[in-house]
């Protein structure tokens, strides 16, 4: 064989070798990314499957124990301030809790947190089913369900963010509508569940569907590595090693306490939380209060949730169009929100009460979206998991202070008037909060940083030393193309 075919064969094998090698290359770099392109579609439709019936058994759950509202206080002959902390609890719980399932999504992915959230939340209502006293109701379905519940829905509403960019609010909408849904198929359920088996045995039959979670949570395919094990693992190849509260500050993303807008929303939540549980806490009591049976009472939050789901619906489909920005859409739906809470005691007729109820529950269920989808505008989308948990942190206090500030005030007045009264009046502060957001009185949105701007200022300690060390280390994947490369006749003499 002549020299030129000697020398041919190797630099053949060579350039076979670096294409083979390539793919893997990149479909290991894939892997290994934190953050993939949202798909806007594909099995992120299955994610908001999984959000559909997540928020069905968390909040469309909430939304229907007034019905063992006036069973509890019946059977334990307590006031309604101290029956309402069994819903608070479970709610601030859920608020509360939520840094702690993003921080366990970030390092261990979201499908093992919403699964082992799932099952706590059906332990709770069953060890519920037990309880002697309400002090055992505040530890099982206060504490034990409420925790489920934070590793269930924070980590859930993530995913679906981050699976969608521009369809992102209907598909936010479209799988809250799964608490419109039980809210209209729970109350009366619930109400015969429990005159069939009582109270006991109709919170058995709500650990059973609570396990449902468990399969929500499988459901969930994530788009990349888990945040903090990349990097950790980033940190081993390179010998770098971090200290505890650098991998603290990473996991619950404190950097966004000194975000301004970020602080401005979480106030304004805050007083949207303390007013926007208390009907579905009262208004079962309220309408049995004045004198309508119980089957009614119970209509009245089912038709509630039907207007909630057209209300859901028809809100994240109008702010994808784009026509209006979404927090002047926040604020309008807010401020009617806050109205029809305030009309709520007006209405002395049963046909009033149901015509404001529609107009409260279309109103409650069209803001609902947009209070989620507008958080990736004001944090970005990367840091939007840690947002939503310190995000459901701080609006833990108005959760956990609305419903026994109203119970309270019925206590003092006998009537239901000042507490609807008062949850209108949280929902109009918070909409006035709302209007002092940065950039909310332009038109436009607000112009998003440059990548390498946004790192700068909000990477954390591993961030910077990442980027410094790959920069100085790192080979391009073309040192050279094999076809251009010349050879002495010394060098080919080798081959």
């Amino acid at each position: 064989m002549s020299r030129a075919g000697e020398t041919e064969s190797p630099r053949r094998r060579c350039a076979l070798h670096a294409m083979m090698e390539k793919p893997q290359k990149t479909q290991e770099e894939q892997q290994s990314s934190p953050q993939v392109a949202p798909p806007d579609g594909g099995w992120g439709w299955v994610v908001v499957g999984s959000l559909f019936v997540s928020s069905a058994l968390v909040f469309g759950l909430i939304r229907c124990l007034g019905i063992f509202f006036v069973e509890f206080v019946q059977y334990f002959g307590e006031s309604a301030q101290a029956v309402s902390w069994i819903t608070s609890i479970g709610l601030a719980m859920q608020q509360l809790m939520s840094p702690i399932g993003t921080a366990a999504s970030n390092v261990y992915g979201t499908r093992p947190v919403v699964m082992m959230g799932g099952f706590l939340s059906g332990l709770g209502f069953i060890l519920a089913s037990q309880a002697t006293s309400l002090l055992h109701l505040y530890l099982t379905m206060g504490f034990i369900s409420g925790l489920g519940w934070a590793l269930v829905f924070t980590p859930t509403v993530a995913s679906v963010m981050q699976y969608f960019t521009k369809r992102r609010s209907l598909a936010i909408g479209l799988g809250f509508t799964g608490v419109g849904l039980a809210s209209f198929a729970f109350s009366p359920l619930f109400q015969y569940l429990v005159e069939v088996y009582a109270w006991r045995g109709a919170l058995l039959v709500l650990g059973g569907l609570s396990f449902n979670m468990i399969a929500c949570g499988a459901l969930i395919r994530p788009l990349g590595k888990p945040k903090v094990v990349l990097k950790t693992e980033n940190l081993t190849k390179l010998n770098k090693c971090s200290s505890l509260l650098s991998r603290i500050f990473e996991c619950f993303e404190l950097s966004l306490l000194s975000h301004r807008g970020f602080l401005t929303y979480a106030a304004a939540i805050t007083f949207f939380n303390a007013g926007y549980f208390i009907p579905y806490i009262h208004l079962v009591a309220h309408s049995r209060h004045i004198g309508f049976t119980e089957y009614n009472a119970a209509f009245v939050i089912s038709v509630t949730g039907v207007a909630d789901i057209v209300g859901r619906i028809a809100s994240g489909w109008f702010s994808d169009l784009g026509k209006i920005r979404m927090p002047h859409m926040l604020v309008v739906w807010t401020g009617l929100l806050g109205l029809s809470l305030m009309l709520i005691p007006v209405a002395v007729v049963y046909s009033g009460l149901i015509v404001i109820s529609v107009v409260y529950g279309f109103c409650a269920g069209a803001m609902t979206p947009l209070a989620f989808a507008l958080l990736p505008e004001i944090v970005g989308i990367g840091r939007v998991l840690g947002a939503l948990g310190l995000l459901q942190l701080i609006e833990s206090v108005g959760g956990l202070l609305g419903a026994p500030l109203s119970g309270w005030l019925k206590d003092c007045t006998g009537s239901y008037t000042v507490s609807f009264i008062a949850a209108g009046s949280f929902l109009v502060l918070g909409m006035l909060v709302t209007m002092v957001l940065p950039y909310f009185w332009s038109c436009t949105a607000p112009p998003s940083s440059s990548p390498s701007k946004r790192k700068s200022q909000d990477g954390s300690i591993e961030d910077g030393l990442l980027k410094q060390t790959l920069s100085s280390n790192s080979v391009p994947d073309n040192l050279c193309p094999l076809d251009d490369t010349s050879y002495s006749e010394k060098e080919l003499k080798v081959f």
